[in-house]
């Protein structure tokens, strides 16, 4: 084990694994800690009344398969935050008190300050601004933890620990171009890309719209069947992340997974590092 350690903050159970399956199978397999900070239970939405009878609720349904995928991909801890997921923008369950969405933001803040301070990543990565797909809990979790990027050096900013800063920060990005190919299609086959899903109610056009540039481009090829043992985790979400096309098509087509990062500031708006721990120092450098 080396002395790197990687921090991801997102919104739900399933996001982990969805969305970097191989990137931390490919970190955690060359000895870096990975940790997640999973902001709600992900107890909206529809799952099957055969897994609800199995595990007694919804929440304990999602929560299983979080446990079940932190122990595929070798998470050295999931951090919960227990909120209720706050389910797709501008959904009724959107005003639910106890919601993600509803939550003080500088309460949600804190509480991701005060990880950063435990666990003292090096590097943390969160969503892009628009959360992805634009779901609420995802765009509420993105500017808390950026907001606790900046915090945790901040002596002045005071909790149980002592200040400590992260050396980068990056929001996860999307394969714009495969989405791209998606959308035609979606357009093929008569299909509304404004209105995709299960309940229609995600833009996937927007999507692109509100992509934002990708400075590094991590090779993940090697780990698409670990991504998929994860996603696997999750059934209650669809089935899982089921391959689309053959393995060969796949890692043809998507070799590499791209991050967009925020600190430090780049450059340029064009991919120039592979490796998200590029110029990381020990001991951890100071925000400035």
């Amino acid at each position: 084990m080396n002395n790197h350690r990687l921090l991801i903050v997102y919104a739900h159970p399933d996001d982990e694994s969805f969305g970097l399956g191989g990137l931390i199978t490919k970190y955690v397999q060359a000895g870096i800690q990975v940790d997640y900070v999973c902001a709600t239970n992900g107890d909206v939405g529809d799952i099957s009344p055969e897994l609800i009878e199995q595990y007694g609720s919804k929440t304990a349904v999602r929560l299983a398969e979080l446990d079940c995928a932190a122990q595929m991909l070798g998470l050295h801890s999931v951090v919960r935050l227990d909120y209720k997921d706050s389910g797709m923008m501008g959904a009724a369950t959107n005003e639910d008190p106890i919601c993600l969405w509803q939550a003080e933001p500088a309460g949600v803040t804190r509480r991701v300050v005060e990880v950063i301070r435990d666990l003292r990543p090096q590097v943390v990565i969160t969503f892009n601004k628009y959360g992805g797909y634009g779901h609420p809990d995802h765009i509420a979790i993105q500017k808390a933890t950026t907001e606790a990027f900046r915090l945790a050096g901040d002596s002045a900013y005071s909790t149980d620990q002592p200040a400590y800063q992260p050396q980068k920060l990056y929001y996860s990005s999307i394969p714009k171009r495969q989405i791209q190919m998606g959308i035609v299609l979606m357009r093929l086959r008569g299909e509304n890309p404004r209105q995709m899903g299960r309940n229609k109610d995600i833009d996937v056009q927007a999507i692109i719209e509100h992509a934002e540039p990708v400075h590094t481009l991590i090779d993940i090829r090697d780990y698409y069947d670990a991504w998929d043992a994860a996603s696997n985790c999750h059934q209650s979400q669809l089935g899982g992340r089921t391959r689309r096309m053959p393995p060969w098509a796949q890692r043809l087509l998507g070799p590499k997974q791209g991050f967009t990062r925020i600190y430090p500031v780049p450059l340029t708006n064009h991919p120039d590092e592979d490796n998200l721990f590029a110029g990381v120092v020990q001991p951890e450098g100071v925000y400035s």
